[in-house]
This record gives structure tokens, sequence and C-alpha cells, in this order.
């Protein structure tokens, strides 16, 4: 493995039984990249994370992370990556320095080392709470930026971060995508699960699961741009539509796809031309506009697409 490459996957499978959680997954994470992992609940994503942590043993298929093998050497690994699950990992009944002194102690830090980096961290999140609130008095924004600290109390190379930012606020999960990109910057890698499109968007590179397969791998300009070779359209109607339009558009031959999108509609069509006629012949009470796709729209076509 090069040493620029900080976690490296090859034909990776995990199963419980008949049931194949992950699939032949492989893909390489870069020193100091930003990493999406995205997928539906069930996808595979967790799994693969728990494996590369040495937290689940692989069915099948190499796995090296940040040098070594978690399969055989699963206490180097977790010496060398920071995880931060789902759910918050700090004791509410404490204060935020004696979870980060527990934290330090279960990593075998020393006191002055322990002193030391609780001081780096809570600077490096700018934490404006006194140590010594109650871990329950906090939002939830500030107690996710807690837990970031203690998942990298150890100073780690690699930071596992599945669905840091769920139920925070949009100026929350902000906050804490600035403190990703300062680690970044710094050298570490960030391994992230969202389900936030807009999130993945500030990923260097982004990983497609789909019923434990890796499905697509790119950056989000390049999902964007395999995924999405004919034009797409956005369709705004003015007035009520009735029912039955949807119906007589995806039967036209240029409409490759029809979804929803709020109060909106997206066409994918191949011939433009015909589109826009169809549009102004049959859709008078709608508007229409050429567009970018997004994230998300990859998303929907590649996942829940497929899945449909």
């Amino acid at each position: 493995m090069s040493e620029q490459t900080a976690v490296k996957v090859e034909k990776l499978v995990v199963a419980f039984g008949d049931f194949k959680a992950v699939n032949e997954v492989s893909f390489e994470v870069a020193q100091g990249e930003i990493f999406g992992f995205l997928g539906a609940n069930g996808a595979g994503k967790t799994t693969t994370i728990r494996v590369l942590c040495g937290l689940l043993p692989p069915t099948a298929g190499a796995v090296t992370v940040a040098g070594a093998d978690p399969s055989i050497d699963a206490m180097s690994v977790k010496s060398r990556v920071g995880y931060m699950s789902q759910r918050f990992t700090l004791y509410r009944d404490m204060t935020i320095g004696e979870n980060l002194n527990f934290t330090g102690k279960l990593r075998k830090l020393g006191y002055e080392a322990i002193r030391s980096r609780i001081k780096e961290l809570i600077d490096f999140i700018e934490l404006e709470w006194p140590l010594s609130t109650m871990v329950a008095d906090l939002p939830a924004g500030v107690l996710q930026q807690v837990a970031l600290v203690s998942a990298t109390m150890h100073d780690p190379q690699i930071v596992f971060l599945d669905e840091p930012t769920a139920g925070v606020t949009p100026h929350a999960r902000s906050r804490f995508w600035e403190l990703i990109g300062k680690m970044s910057e710094a050298g570490k890698t960030v391994f992230v699960t969202t389900h936030y499109m807009d999130e993945a968007e500030q990923c260097g590179r982004v990983a497609l699961m789909r019923s434990g397969e890796l499905i697509a791998l790119g950056s989000p300009a390049e999902l964007k741009e395999s995924t999405f070779p004919e034009p797409l359209f956005e369709l705004s109607p003015s007035t009520d539509a009735g029912a039955g339009w949807q119906a007589a558009l995806r039967s036209q031959k240029f409409c490759k796809e029809l979804e929803t999108f709020g109060m909106h509609y997206h066409v994918l069509a191949d011939a433009p031309a015909a589109f826009e006629s169809y549009v102004a012949r049959e859709l008078p009470e709608f508007s229409h506009k050429r567009i970018n796709p997004s994230l998300e729209d990859v998303f929907i076509r590649l996942v829940e697409g497929r899945e449909r």
C-alpha cells in the first residue's frame, strides 16, 4: 500500500448467514481526503466502517487501515483511528471535562498528555462552554462537537464519522463541516457517512452503496457527469396540473425519467427540442428550464431509482 493511501479495501465481504451485508466492495482512500459514504439505510455503510475500525471481522477480502490489517492486528488499527458513531458516545451524567478525561484514560494517555490534548482540542473547536458543564445540558450541535473531541483524543490518523450531524440544526451542521475541513487540512483522513446531499458535495470523493454493493465512486462532479449524460430539466407548475399528465409525459420517447422534487419535477430528456416542444404544446401551465444535476439527483437515480 502506498504511503499516501490511508484505507485500502479489496473485495470485502461481510455475511451474516446467507445474507451478505457487504458484497465484494473495493475502494481506496487517500491520506488527508474527505471521503463520503452514501446509501440508504441498510446499504452496508455502517457494517463496512465497523470492519475498517476493527470492530467486526470480515467474511472475505482484504482490508488495510493506516498500514495495518484490522483482522490481524485490531488493537493497532484501533489506536490509529477515531470513531464517532451515529449515537453520541458521551456520558450525559458527567461533565465535559470528566468525559474527556475518561476517554483519555481509556486510550492510556498520561495525565499531562490528557491535559494538553484537551486544551488543544477545545481550542480547535472553539468551545465556549466551561468544562464543568454537564453533557446533558449541552445543545445538540455543541454535544456533537464535544463528541468529535472525544473521538480524536488520541490523535488518530483516520477519523470515521457515522452520520455525525443527524438531528442538529443547519448552522450546527455547517460549523461541524468547518471542523472536518480543518482536520483534512491538518493531514487527517476523514471518512464520513451522511444522508445530507449538501454535506456530500463537500467531500473530495463520494462512494454510493446499494444493497451491500458499491455502485458508484468519484468526485461529486464526476458522479453528476457520468450519471446524467442526457440533459436534465426542471418543470414547475403555475397552477394545478390535474391528473394524467405524468403518465402522458412518461410515455413520450424522449422522456427517460420523471422524478418529483418538492413542488417541482425533474425530467431527463435525451431530445431537448422534442421535450420543449411537448411542454409548450401539452403543458402550458408549466414553466421549464434546463438545470445542472445535483448529488440528490444522482442518489435518486442510482440508488432509489434502481430499487424501485
